[in-house]
């Protein structure tokens, strides 16, 4: 059974940067797409990006340009690089396959102070 880890998260001012990481145990990662979602306080979670078997990426209209996400397939791993963070980016940030398949891990909370 496929667990997903997400970490990185934290305090951070506006303005700045933070990098998300996500550890997938299980086999056959390569051959998936994944994707970073995220889950802002009273509100529904939502997709922010995700990366298809082959590296290609597509992201949300408010995030392009600011965030970018790749994939390391020999260490099961993908990430988030979130660069020029507004306070709107506030939220629990997850990863999961594209489209969600798996249980959802604990995420990791993103915090933007303005």
């Amino acid at each position: 059974q496929v667990q997903l880890v997400e970490s990185g998260g934290g305090l951070v001012q506006a303005g700045g940067s933070l990098r998300l990481s996500c550890a997938f145990s299980g086999s056959s990662f390569s051959t998936y797409a994944m994707g970073w979602y995220r889950q802002a306080p009273g509100k529904q979670g939502v997709l922010v990006a995700h990366i298809s078997s082959g590296g290609a990426t597509t992201y949300v209209v408010s995030v392009k340009g600011r965030f970018t996400i790749s994939r390391t397939n020999a260490k099961n791993t993908v990430y988030l690089q979130m660069t020029s963070i507004n306070p709107d980016d506030t939220a629990v940030y997850y990863c999961n396959q594209y489209p969600p398949y798996n249980d959802w891990g604990p995420g990791t909370q993103v915090t933007v102070s303005s």
